[in-house]
């Protein structure tokens, strides 16, 4: 099988060192990839933004398979333009994906289809803004209706929160077009977990549950960021209630997809808080998570590539129960300092070759570039270092101790990933 992954972040990595371990890939390719995935995957000099290119590359090179990881090409149409030149992707259709790319779209959905979430309205304005939060009350939380890297929601706690949240949605524009839209939310308390399926449109196998931390600094505080760290399993989700998830959460939405004419093909990545209530949806992407993915592929021991190749061709009921290690995973991510705002690039990085020696570790590189004969800092999130460990305290020590070998100025990241496994957070 000739496979290509589109992306170039810690998550494709993940993706391309657990497909390079099928027994049925025989070329790996990656678009763009990065320096880190230049070790497993031959890499390809097209953006993940330029579907036409990328599809062209697809059709030249006559890939089996195509399998998107972010998000702006699912939105773009990637799926659509592969489908109408006869290619295989895994992915959703645009139309599928905007259960993502549209947080008014999901709610208005989500209240169509009977599925458990969160009070919203949806406002166009600050003025109508101003008017949802008094009608909510506080805290309430503010979520850009489009794509904003994770990082277009923000909570509000009074008055003053609130004029400087919509001040930064509707006069500086922080999070561009995606933010000329808002969705006022009721703040939910309780449990948040990532509950992934890979999906064929008419049937979905649930993957290894895990928990992500957003805020950029420990303790939940400080702001959202494309996550800061993670582990698998989530360790507040046990079998009763994932079994209420796929039946109340992922069955109906997948169902109510089909229904509306938006047949969906790839990951449902449900994002979850469990409250006194039972599971309540916070959104859903369209594609895998991040850091999510580079804590569930080290626990899978199903072949990847057979998985998402069965998903890809509508025969998911005839691929083999999946197969879990039994082994915790854990990430911590290391930051650029000052992310999630303004960072610098370019800051030499060492010690990552002694870190990937260390049992049980590998590291994903996120946001990472080649300057001469050094490997540099090139994004907000730079690293995901990973381990595996009978437990999940054990898995984030021991990621801890390889993060610790790698160094570059202005290294950032948290220091609790795993202490608070069980433990009450909010939306």
């Amino acid at each position: 099988m000739k496979v290509l992954v589109v992306g170039s972040g810690g998550r494709e990595h993940a993706l391309c060192w657990g497909l390079r371990r099928s027994a049925f890939v025989e070329e790996l390719f990656c678009a763009p990839g990065n320096p880190g995935i230049a070790e497993t995957a031959d890499c390809l000099p097209v953006s993940s933004g330029n579907i036409v290119e990328i599809a062209d590359l697809a059709e030249k090179l006559q890939f089996d398979l195509t399998v998107v990881g972010p998000e702006l090409p699912l939105s773009l149409g990637i799926a659509d333009e592969f489908s109408k030149r006869g290619m295989t992707l895994f992915g959703p259709s645009r139309v599928a994906a905007q259960i993502e790319t549209s947080k008014v779209f999901a709610k208005e959905f989500f209240r169509r289809h009977g599925v458990a979430t969160a009070r919203g309205i949806a406002c166009a304005s600050k003025s109508e803004a101003d008017a949802a939060i008094r009608q909510m009350g506080y805290p309430c939380v503010l979520k850009a209706d489009g794509l904003a890297s994770g990082k277009g929601v923000l909570t509000v706690e009074s008055g003053e929160d609130a004029e400087r949240a919509l001040s930064l949605f509707f006069q500086e524009r922080v999070f561009g077009a995606g933010g000329d839209r808002i969705l006022v939310e009721e703040f939910l308390s309780g449990n948040e977990a990532s509950f992934l399926a890979v999906c064929d449109g008419q049937n979905a196998v649930p993957l290894p549950t895990a928990r992500d931390y957003k805020k950029v600094y420990d303790g939940d505080r400080g702001p959202n960021t494309g996550g800061m760290g993670g582990h698998s399993p989530a360790g507040i989700l046990d079998a009763a209630t994932s079994s209420r998830v796929m039946k109340e959460i992922l069955w109906p939405t997948l169902k109510g997809l089909e229904a509306e004419g938006r047949t969906f093909t790839g990951v449902l990545y449900a994002g979850l808080m469990l409250t006194e209530d039972g599971p309540k949806i916070l959104e859903f992407n369209a594609r895998f998570g991040d850091p999510e993915t580079e804590v569930i592929i080290p626990r899978l021991q199903s072949d990847l590539a057979g998985l998402l190749m069965a998903a890809a061709r509508g025969e998911l009921d005839r691929f083999p129960a999946l197969e879990i290690k039994p082994e915790a995973c854990a990430a911590v991510v290391l930051c650029a300092g000052g992310y999630p705002g303004n960072y610098e690039h370019g800051k030499p990085i060492r010690g990552v070759n002694e870190a990937a020696k260390m049992a049980g570790v590998e590291i994903f590189h996120a946001g990472t570039a080649i300057e001469g004969d050094h490997l540099v800092t090139a994004g907000g999130r730079v690293l995901v270092v990973t381990a595996c460990a009978p437990t999940i305290g054990e898995a984030a020590s021991r990621a801890y101790e390889a993060a610790e070998v790698i160094e570059f100025e202005g290294k950032h990241l948290r220091r609790d990933i795993g202490a608070r496994a069980g433990r009450p957070t909010s939306s």
